[in-house]
């Protein structure tokens, strides 16, 4: 079809090459923009943005030649124009053969970091999990999520470069960590490149998008439930339900960590009713039961991100659990209920079956421990509730080879993961 737009669109008598001339873009057309204009037709390689005295004019380099012939004829046959933004861009080829000294945008070092989000479970990944995960390395401003063709991705903001150099490097390729994820989602790892963004515009706090620099910024419907409860706090983190039952993970177990070690550990802050311990994603977790709300929110708060021996070994991370009341079939050494006359008495055999037969993919009780297990030592406990566990040097539980381990308790939560 010959008409006055695509006379305008496109020059045949040009060369064909595998760098074409785009006119017309809108102001300040970032590469990510221009890419996803050529990803349909092949791969882009290299770009050139904002040329000409109006900035309005770039230059894109496909892979190979073919790919940039058929760009060119798909849009000079077709009845609707290439765009971006809305405006329609105008398609040529280009004198030159390649795009020369050229760095592309994943190339140049900026604040502002692009990650795409890859596993089969990539689009659960809340952007919670995304600041939690990049909050290690400094503060962030602002974080965006989109779905693109390359997939569920997201813009991370720090406040200058280094910063997000820091990140880049030691996140790049990395996994996420599993005790971030809900239960139901599968290993996901995180790309990281450069953008050409300097500074996100976040308009509303949502599960999408969040400005954790404007506290005042109005809340999204898609950031309230369906109780109508805002589920986003006004430091735009979202506000995760308290519970009586916390969720333990233990990271680094280089000694074993046992059922008396972790009651040892919880009861500092009041009476535990129960615990479950089980292995999950090669890792120990535990289920620890308060009698109330509170006591658990108090043991959050002084056990989250710290170690129980010296030297960064077991670290805790601690969430709530959406269980209320643990059923615990039999006393052992994976599962306890000190409610009952005889949780102290003699362990029963572990049992083959699991304590929660009701989701046994969940629950799954596992057998003996690959650690080597540690006498039980002194470790003493607190007075009760309310007071400070960290302020007395505990006795020490055998350690692995005959060694002491260091003491419970020493320090705080580590820095970004190495």
């Amino acid at each position: 079809m010959s008409s006055v737009s695509s006379q305008q669109q496109f020059r045949y008598t040009q060369t064909p090459s595998k760098v074409l001339h785009l006119r017309n873009l809108p102001w300040e057309c970032t590469e990510e923009e221009l890419i996803e204009l050529g990803k349909p037709f092949g791969t882009v390689v290299n770009t050139k943005c904002n040329v000409g005295a109006n900035k309005n004019q770039a230059f894109i380099e496909f892979e190979d030649l073919n790919q940039a012939i058929q760009m060119i004829s798909f849009y000079a046959s077709s009845s609707e124009p290439a765009q971006v933004r809305g405006k329609t861009v105008y398609l040529q080829y280009s004198n030159r053969q390649e795009i020369v000294n050229n760095k592309t945008a994943a190339d140049v070092v900026g604040n502002v970091l692009l990650v795409t989000v890859e596993g089969e479970d990539a689009r659960m990944v809340s952007i919670d999990v995304l600041h939690l995960v990049f909050s290690a390395f400094g503060f962030v401003h602002k974080i965006t999520t989109f779905e693109k063709t390359a997939g569920y991705q997201a813009l991370v903001q720090f406040s200058d470069a280094e910063t997000a150099t820091s990140a880049r490097t030691s996140l790049d390729g990395r996994s996420i960590p599993s005790y971030l994820l809900p239960e139901e989602v599968s290993q996901c790892s995180l790309k990281i490149t450069y953008s050409a963004h300097t500074d996100l515009t976040v308009k509303f706090q949502s599960h999408r998008s969040r400005d954790y620099t404007n506290p005042y910024l109005p809340v999204a419907p898609s950031a309230i439930d369906s109780t109508g409860q805002v589920i986003v706090g006004v430091d735009g983190r979202k506000m995760e339900p308290e519970s009586n039952v916390l969720l333990a993970s233990i990271e680094n177990m280089q000694y074993a960590v046992t059922l008396d070690v972790l009651h040892t550990v919880f009861a500092a802050f009041g009476a535990v009713q129960k615990i479950a311990m089980f292995d999950k994603n090669g890792g120990v977790q535990a289920l620890i039961q308060y009698p109330d709300v509170q006591t658990a929110v108090v043991a959050k708060g002084a056990l989250e991100g710290h170690c129980i021996y010296e030297g960064g070994f077991c670290k805790l991370h601690i969430t709530y659990s959406r269980h209320t009341d643990l059923s615990i079939k039999v006393n052992n050494d994976r599962s306890r209920d000190y409610t009952m006359p005889d949780a102290a008495v003699a362990m029963a055999p572990q049992p083959s079956h699991n304590p929660y037969p009701g989701n046994s993919q969940q629950y799954h009780a596992a057998g003996a421990s690959h650690y080597q297990q540690q006498p039980q030592g002194g470790w003493g406990q607190s007075g009760g509730q309310g007071h400070d566990p960290y302020m007395a040097a505990p006795s020490m539980h055998q350690g692995p080879g005959g060694h002491m381990p260091p003491h419970h308790y020493g320090g705080g939560p580590s820095g970004p993961m190495h």
